[in-house]
């Protein structure tokens, strides 16, 4: 068969026609439920509900506890944890349901992410329609899909025998991959519209300054997943200065530089605050140079610092208010959306010469 023959095959057949578009909208589709449970899950970490189911079954676990004999079942498996013995002793029945609910329905959210990631991937792979040397990076992002499940899972583990909480280090891995998914959808996305709207282009490139911002955005994120498995959101409720002091007088010191760095909740709460700011001027540096092409992206992302910023300090103030709280966890999420925005385009200015940018806008 003729090259031309079987172009004409292929256009009367939709079987083996790439379908960038479709694939982005549902690329984009699957970013949003990834957005909601990271709110979920925020909202799980905050009502200290994370540790109320203590197994992880895939399967059986869909559904939630039908008879009160099953919730009771599930009640005495989690007094068996120290949550349940060194903090929580004397919970009800009813108390422990509000519990599990937000955990029970962060756990559905992964199952249905999944799904809805497995399922329309294999019906675009049967159907041929995906990009030529798109499949290993939708594959990848997959796998990091499937990852995630087990990292939640190693989480909720260093819960369940010697501790009252979930380790922080656990919870910024969680978290992060979680963002890096997000991103990595959208990234995606983007590429995939480019492609739809013109078959000769390229997939964006990360640049020198992306790069950099998102190193700087990355230490903001980690110190703040591990100010939230810390609780080091109480160790003040003031702003500019924590208990009178510019600098926390309470940090200990006694176990070393580094143990303070990572353990102690009033050097943590200070370095999240502060660097905050370095944040911010590397999110102005991206936002000038992308406005050069895309005027939007640079709106969206000093909208989403400027907001970032003000309910970080009023989280702070409020003495870690819950509406407050999910609210920044909420935004910082946006803030990690309009960033890979923004550092894509820079990246497809990257890509392509100077005469093809204006068709990009």
């Amino acid at each position: 068969m003729t090259s031309l023959s079987h172009a004409r095959v292929l256009a009367a057949h939709p079987r083996g026609r790439a379908a960038p578009s479709a694939i982005a909208n549902w690329l984009y589709g699957v970013a949003l439920l990834v957005f909601i449970m990271v709110v979920v899950g925020g909202i799980t970490r905050l009502t200290e509900s994370g540790l109320s189911i203590t197994e992880w079954n895939v399967v059986t676990g869909t559904l939630p506890p039908l008879s009160e004999a099953a919730w009771v079942n599930e009640f005495e498996k989690y007094k068996l944890i120290p949550e349940y013995t060194e903090v929580n002793v004397g919970m009800t029945l009813a108390e422990f349901k509000n519990i599990y609910f937000w955990e029970y329905i962060h756990r559905l959210l992964g199952r249905l992410v999944g799904v809805a990631f497995a399922l329309p991937f294999l019906y675009f792979a049967v159907r041929r329609a995906i990009p030529q040397g798109y499949g290993l990076r939708l594959t990848a992002l997959f796998a990091l899909g499937g990852l995630q499940g087990a990292v939640g899972w190693w989480m909720v583990s260093s819960g369940l025998s010697e501790r009252t909480d979930v380790s922080h280090f656990r919870l910024a891995v969680h978290l992060l991959n979680a963002l890096f998914i997000m991103a990595g959808l959208i990234w995606t996305a983007l590429d995939l519209k480019a492609l739809a709207r013109n078959p000769a282009a390229r997939p964006a490139r990360m640049t020198g300054l992306s790069f950099a911002v998102i190193g700087v955005l990355f230490v903001q994120l980690l110190f703040g997943a591990w100010v939230a498995g810390l609780n080091a959101g109480y160790a003040a409720k003031s702003w500019p200065l924590m208990n009178g002091s510019f600098f926390p007088v309470d940090v200990d010191w006694s176990q070393g530089v580094l143990h303070a760095l990572t353990y102690d909740p009033f050097l943590l709460h200070f370095i999240h605050r502060w660097w905050a700011f370095a944040a911010v001027a590397a999110l102005v540096v991206m936002g000038r140079s992308v406005r050069r092409v895309d005027r939007r992206i640079s709106l969206a992302i000093h909208a989403a610092f400027g907001v970032q910023v003000l309910l970080g300090i009023a989280t702070v103030m409020s003495s870690v208010d819950l509406h407050l709280a999910v609210l920044h966890q909420a935004v910082g999420a946006v803030l990690v959306a309009t960033t890979a925005w923004g550092a894509h385009r820079l990246g497809q200015v990257q890509a392509y010469p100077a005469p093809s940018r204006t068709a990009l806008a």
